[in-house]
């Protein structure tokens, strides 16, 4: 299937090698792309929209990851796949997105054909390694109200605004915390005048 770029890679032919191989998937909203303990086939390049990438623990309770943005991949599904693993992470569409699909055969071949794709990959690599060591840091040594007013400023910096919406379960989810301990939290952030809450909605002040 052939694809128009959203990206460009300054080099010709590998540019036309992702057209060629690649498909578009249009994802709503809540829809999940990447499921845990499932073989990774393919490697996921956002094109439009927002995706979170979280890890779920033995309890059901998850945590968020990273976000990937347009022009970004999901390097966790690239590792699995080229290892021929199974995912362990799960990813989905924080809003409606399009995504380019690669076969994770072909990105491997890329890695030794084009040192424009390696760049890319290792750059990626590393970037998700620094949000990963934040994560890390935030468990280990934030307090919990630290830890949300942190990851709403981030939620708030990635959709360019400062009117969330968001439920407390929702933001409990994504920071690995219960609903009453967010709730609570909360509102004593808005007695301290930093936030608004409202239905399904949280607002930065």
């Amino acid at each position: 299937m052939t694809n128009e770029l959203q990206f460009d890679f300054h080099q010709p032919a590998l540019n036309d090698e992702i057209r060629a191989a690649s498909r578009i998937k249009i994802m709503k909203a809540g829809e999940e792309l990447l499921h845990e303990n499932e073989q990774v086939h393919v490697v996921p390049m956002l094109t439009k929209g927002l995706l979170g990438v979280y890890r779920t623990d033995e309890d059901g309770r998850e945590l968020l990851v990273y976000y990937i943005k347009p022009g970004e991949s999901c390097i966790m599904s690239f590792l699995a796949g080229i290892n021929h693993d199974t995912s362990k992470v799960k990813a989905i569409a924080e809003e409606d997105s399009e995504i380019l699909i690669l076969p994770v055969d072909r990105v491997s071949e890329w890695v030794r054909k084009y040192p424009e794709w390696s760049t890319f990959i290792f750059k990626l690599y590393h970037k998700r390694f620094e949000e990963l060591l934040n994560v890390v840091n935030s468990i280990a040594f934030q307090k919990m109200d630290e830890r949300i007013w942190q990851h709403l400023m981030k939620k708030s910096e990635v959709a360019g605004s400062r009117e969330l919406q968001l439920t407390h379960q929702q933001l409990a989810d994504e920071v690995g915390s219960s609903r009453e301990v967010v709730s609570r939290l909360l509102k004593q952030m808005e007695k301290s005048g930093i936030v608004l809450l409202g239905r399904n909605k949280i607002s930065l002040v």
